[in-house]
Order: C-alpha cells, then structure tokens, then sequence
C-alpha cells in the first residue's frame, strides 16, 4: 500500500526539484510534484507568499520558478530533522 504524502513531504518535493533544476517552467515542475493542477496552483501560491521561491516572467513572458535563500534554508533544516528522526529510528 502507497503512503499518502504528508503536506511537508509535498513542500519539500516541490522545493528539491527546483533547486535541482536552478530554473524550472510551471508545466515541468507540476509533472515532476505529481500533483493535480488545483493543488499545485495551492501549493504554489503558498510558497510564493511565504518566499520560499520566487516567479520570474521575462521579457516573452516566460514563467520559471527559482529557489529563494528561504526556500533553501528550509531544504537544509528539513535535511537535519529527517536525519534526526532517523537516528532514533522513527
């Protein structure tokens, strides 16, 4: 049986796959969160309220989503807490 993801799991998903890709479009990140376009727009427009990553449009009107310092901070904390858990085997 899959586990449903938790809402940080899903956070830190979205989060991982646009620190790996530096600059990543909505239509590949919404594939790559596995998500369905209502959720992704939520989760999205949570971590762009929160600065956890940032819009950019260009001059073509291009839309990339890029990590902010914030978003990246909460990558490394979230890293030190899973490992934590883990040390204890929870």
């Amino acid at each position: 049986m899959v586990r449903k993801r938790e809402r940080l799991d899903i956070i830190r998903d979205i989060l991982k796959v646009i620190r790996e890709n530096r600059k990543i479009k909505p239509t590949r990140l919404l594939y790559s969160s596995n998500l369905s376009p209502q959720m992704f727009r939520e989760y999205i427009n949570e971590l762009i309220a929160k600065d956890f990553i940032s819009l950019d449009v260009d001059k073509k009107e291009k839309k990339t989503f890029s990590l902010t310092k914030k978003g990246n901070d909460f990558l490394m904390q979230y890293k030190m807490i899973e490992n934590f858990i883990e040390n204890f085997g929870l």
